[in-house]
């Protein structure tokens, strides 16, 4: 028999609720900001670099970042959108994984550096660059680097005011 653990297995233990720090969504400010915030979004959305990509960056970030909020939100669209779960449970370890081709790979690697910036002295490494511009040209390098920005700064907001993860559903925000 197992030793009973407070908390577990008795009808009078209580799960702590999960809330926000600040309730975002019922600011005005909010709104405005994110209407704004959302139509650069579309525009990296609608740019030259795969659907596919941009999801598996915005996930990799959002778990370095350790969003729990992000990393929900984005590995629901991008199963929604026909990505395999397989590849997205292999994104944290996409180093010694096979199913991600060059150029992810490539684009991870420069999400993980453009992330942990703070961990590079010399911010992301000339090899990294080269690696990344091998497969994407000046446009989707732009909007690569412009992906890895936006959604670090969705992540720090998340993680801030702990915004809860579990119950987003695809295309909530749409």
């Amino acid at each position: 028999m197992c030793a009973s653990r407070p908390g577990r297995g008795t009808d009078t233990a209580k799960e702590p609720t999960m809330e926000a720090r600040l309730n975002l969504f019922g600011q005005p400010l909010t709104g405005t900001f994110l209407k704004h915030l959302n139509a650069a979004g579309k525009a990296l959305a609608d740019s030259g670099l795969p659907a596919a990509t941009q999801e598996l960056v915005k996930l990799r970030a959002s778990q370095i970042n350790g969003c729990g909020f992000c990393t929900d939100m984005h590995a629901k669209d991008a199963a929604e959108a026909g990505e395999t779960a397989l590849r997205l449970n292999l994104v944290a370890a996409w180093r010694e994984a096979t199913v991600f081709t060059e150029a992810e790979r490539a684009a991870l690697e420069l999400t993980e550096q453009g992330t942990r910036i703070a961990d590079a002295a010399g911010g992301v490494p000339d090899e990294v660059w080269a690696r990344a511009a091998e497969h994407y040209d000046e446009e989707q390098l732009t909007a690569l680097v412009l992906l890895i920005g936006f959604i670090n700064f969705y992540n720090r907001v998340n993680v801030a005011v702990r915004q809860p993860a579990g119950s987003y559903r695809p295309g909530q925000f749409a």
